[in-house]
């Protein structure tokens, strides 16, 4: 396989679906703190309620729980070896905590891309990453030194394919120009507590629009260039899905009501009606949905089939906006 010159489809990585397993909730603690059985249970009970619905990619990043994220869905692997070969692996580097070496940063030089990525693949005890995505954009970072970065990764068949993370369509295009492989995947905060991604455009040329964030041409780029989204967060952390928060505002509570107003409509769970929304805009975005409780994550099972109708998708946008569209 020509992996340098080889396009993922514009849509979907070759065997991954719309759903994706986040594994942050994996491992020990922030702290870094050993992995025991019951971290390992967790993870295999996590693991096997996606495999159930059919999920195939599993995200990782290098930070999650002081790596033992990865260390413990190593552990996984390890036990289950066959697993690898159906399922595909990503993780993420680029954000290094404070350290002797100096404060919590980022970090996009070609060294420690490397050194990350070979991290990553000795506490997951693999041999190679299907995706390896740029966390953080970091304000020092030089396109070619990246590249030089991803061409020394791939030519070792340490990684398949790269992608970023949080990065506008700007940062996108000037890392393009220095790679010799296309950039795949671009992840992204995205759901109903997070809507700037839909209204810079649908509020475009209107006082409305006041977010600074350069959205503009964001997911137009990215559906143009063939570059997967994928949403991190999709669930908001089940305010419009059970969870009892505090932090939930009146128009989120709303929106809540609303949701489950749905759900027994379509005749499925919240959760389901929740990424439903996000997967009906056209740009085939993904959901990585970050739960390790697997009551919650088999939920999400009838996302990925259930077809909101173009009224409903307005309804609960308009809910969540808290306030009509121009």
């Amino acid at each position: 396989m020509n992996m340098q010159n080889t396009l993922p489809s514009p849509s979907l990585l070759p065997g991954s679906g719309r759903l994706i397993l986040g594994c942050m909730g994996m491992g020990s603690d922030w702290q870094g703190g050993a992995v025991t059985e019951s971290h390992i249970a967790q993870a295999h009970a996590a693991l096997e309620a996606a495999r159930e619905i059919g999920i195939t990619l599993f995200d990782h990043a290098d930070i999650y729980k002081r790596g033992t994220a990865e260390q413990c869905f190593g552990e996984l692997l390890r036990r289950q070896p066959s697993l690898r070969d159906d399922i595909l692996l990503q993780s993420k580097c680029g954000i290094r905590f404070a350290d002797d070496a100096g404060p919590a940063r980022y970090d996009l030089s070609g060294a420690y891309i490397v050194a990350a990525a070979e991290a990553s693949l000795r506490r997951l005890g693999v041999e190679h990453l299907d995706i390896l995505l740029l966390h953080r954009p970091d304000p020092l970072m030089e396109p070619q030194e990246i590249a030089e970065a991803f061409s020394r990764l791939r030519s070792a068949g340490k990684v398949r394919f790269f992608g970023v993370s949080n990065m506008q369509a700007g940062q996108m295009r000037w890392l393009q120009q220095a790679l010799d492989a296309p950039l795949v995947a671009n992840q992204l905060e995205m759901s109903l507590a997070k809507l700037d991604w839909l209204d810079h455009d649908s509020t475009f040329n209107d006082p409305q629009n006041t977010s600074a964030l350069p959205w503009a041409g964001t997911l137009q780029y990215c559906q143009q260039q063939g570059i997967q989204l994928q949403a991190w967060s999709p669930l908001a952390q089940g305010i419009f899905s059970g969870a009892k928060s505090d932090r939930a505002s009146p128009t989120q509570q709303a929106t809540a009501k609303l949701v489950l107003s749905m759900a027994e409509q379509y005749a499925v769970s919240a959760e389901s009606i929740v990424l439903a929304w996000l997967l009906r805009h056209p740009a085939g975005i993904q959901a990585v949905i970050g739960s390790t409780r697997p009551d919650r994550i088999r939920a999400c099972a009838a996302a990925t089939t259930l077809q909101l109708s173009r009224d409903d998708w307005y309804r609960l946008y308009l809910s969540a906006r808290g306030q009509a569209l121009p």
